[in-house]
């Protein structure tokens, strides 16, 4: 099953860490719900199997008024063959989250909030520059069990500056204590053009600290896993049942459409990318073109979104899987490229399967690129025979 994800590109404000393509004026809102309501039906052929999930992100999409969530999940329930039970996920900030939105949201089939709460903590959240305040985190989470929402997960960042382990935990002990059912849990980072990126080149800021963020990732994975949840995927815990269904079908390579600016698709061939800006992209779209760039995949690049995807989850790289969809070959070579981490400590192998320890996932980008099969490879030239 294929999964669609539909990107709101707009915030109230924004964040000192944040990258992602998104508008602080809220003026073209109407205008870009029709654009994006009218790329699906442009788009409406890409997908041609049963859509399980459909994921609105962003930005900020519980900025959104009801009816233009309703127009947007009616519109794709009409253009796609979208299961009946299939799960609608939407990103919301803990300010936008009230009775009359959460019963508005359950009414058009909203069944899975994730809510970008970061910290419990006032002075993080001031930091971070985001819009809620503490009180508004713990505030929303009720609200939204209170009127029925039990399939939550929250957001939370580790390793920035001024956060100590004991507030961490008190971060992860509070989210427990809430019975929240999943935690995406993510390091900071300083993205290149982001505010935090020039407070630090500025000394307005302290950077990173690389042993802390280690130390942190590791407290994170000693309680979350003792409190009885899941470690499913690096930046990602579940109780068991509650794991995200749209999230895992990236890690399993399955195909998706993304609507909206900046928004990427997938179809197992090829991978696109929509224009990055608001303007261009609803000119565009009243005039019935889709702005994007598309890639071409080799199976070169397919193997090694492999490797990358499936070692950050849980059950691990297949061994059976890659000889059965490329070559015994390569698997010698993944196999022989795996020795040195498994006599190391980082990495097991269970089940023909090689799947990272908890030492490992401090590295696990590290060691998916040191897996990676070069384009020189024999791999690459009959990607090249089959082009000409």
């Amino acid at each position: 099953m294929a999964g669609i994800y539909v990107h709101i590109p707009f915030c109230r404000k924004a964040c000192h860490y944040c990258n992602f393509h998104f508008s602080t004026s809220l003026q073209q809102t109407d205008a870009m719900v029709t654009a994006i309501c009218k790329e699906a039906e442009l788009r409406r052929n890409y997908i041609n199997e049963k859509v399980a999930t459909l994921y609105f992100g962003g930005g900020t999409p519980s900025l959104l008024k009801i009816e233009d969530l309703i127009l947007k999940i009616e519109n794709l329930r009409r253009l796609f063959m979208v299961d009946e039970d299939a799960e609608i996920i939407l990103e919301a900030n803990p300010d936008d989250i009230t009775i009359e939105k959460l019963n508005g949201w359950k009414a058009c089939g909203i069944n899975r909030l994730s809510i970008g709460v970061q910290s419990f903590f006032d002075e993080d959240l001031l930091w971070m520059n985001r819009v809620h305040n503490a009180a508004q985190a713990l505030n929303c989470i009720e609200l939204a069990q209170q009127e029925g929402f039990n399939n939550i997960s929250i957001d939370l960042i580790y390793g920035t500056p001024g956060l100590s382990d004991e507030r961490l935990r008190q971060n992860v002990k509070t989210a427990i204590s809430l019975g929240i059912p999943h935690l995406s849990c993510y390091a900071l980072t300083i993205e290149k053009g982001t505010a935090l990126e020039k407070m630090i080149r500025n000394n307005k800021s302290k950077n990173i600290d690389a042993d802390r963020q280690s130390r942190q990732f590791e407290l994170l994975m000693q309680w979350i896993s003792e409190a009885g949840y899941e470690h499913y995927e690096i930046s990602n815990f579940a109780k068991p049942g509650f794991r995200s269904k749209h999230n895992s079908s990236y890690w399993q390579g399955k195909s998706y459409l993304g609507l909206g600016p900046s928004a990427h698709s997938y179809n197992g061939a090829t991978r696109q990318w929509n224009i990055a800006n608001n303007a261009l992209y609803i000119k565009s779209i009243e005039q019935n073109i889709i702005p994007f760039e598309i890639e071409h995949l080799t199976s070169t690049q397919k193997l090694n979104e492999y490797i990358m995807t499936s070692l950050r989850t849980m059950e691990g790289l297949s061994l059976q899987y890659i000889a059965e969809n490329w070559n015994e070959e390569l698997l010698i070579d993944l196999e022989n490229d795996s020795k040195k981490f498994l006599i190391n400590g980082l990495m097991h192998r269970k089940n023909e399967h090689l799947i990272l320890t908890n030492k490992g996932k401090l590295f696990a980008d590290g060691i998916a690129s040191e897996m990676f099969i070069p384009e020189t490879s024999n791999l690459a030239e009959k990607d090249q025979l089959l082009m000409m």
